[in-house]
């Protein structure tokens, strides 16, 4: 079972800024406020280090978040959905009036 989910909800959202953007990325750095939360850009916008783990691809977009967050959240499973409202961020889905936040669950050992 993979790592990383999204709903119905985020998903549209996601194809609506690949129709905009092409090709994207998401990431989670685990910074703090804003920078705790996925974010998505276009591919090339998004520099990828050593520092990067890769979780699985979600609406076909790869999802990658900084290990040390993923040190923090390696036993759980996450779930991308979108609410209504500006984050302060870069993120692509700002301008739509949504943000990306996740929802998580600790695996369970039938995961």
């Amino acid at each position: 079972m993979p790592k990383i989910d999204i709903t119905e909800r985020a998903k549209t959202i996601v194809n609506q800024l690949k129709e905009k953007h092409g090709d994207l990325i998401f990431h989670q750095s685990g910074g703090c406020c804003d920078g705790s939360a996925p974010m998505i850009f276009e591919k090339d916008d998004m520099y990828l280090d050593e520092s990067d783990v890769l979780l699985g691809h979600i609406a076909k977009v790869p999802f990658y978040m900084n290990q040390d967050q993923y040190e923090y959240w390696k036993h759980t499973h996450l779930t991308i959905d979108i609410t209504e409202g500006r984050g302060a961020s870069f993120s692509l889905e700002i301008p739509l009036g949504v943000r990306f936040i996740v929802h998580s669950r600790l695996l369970k050992e039938t995961d």
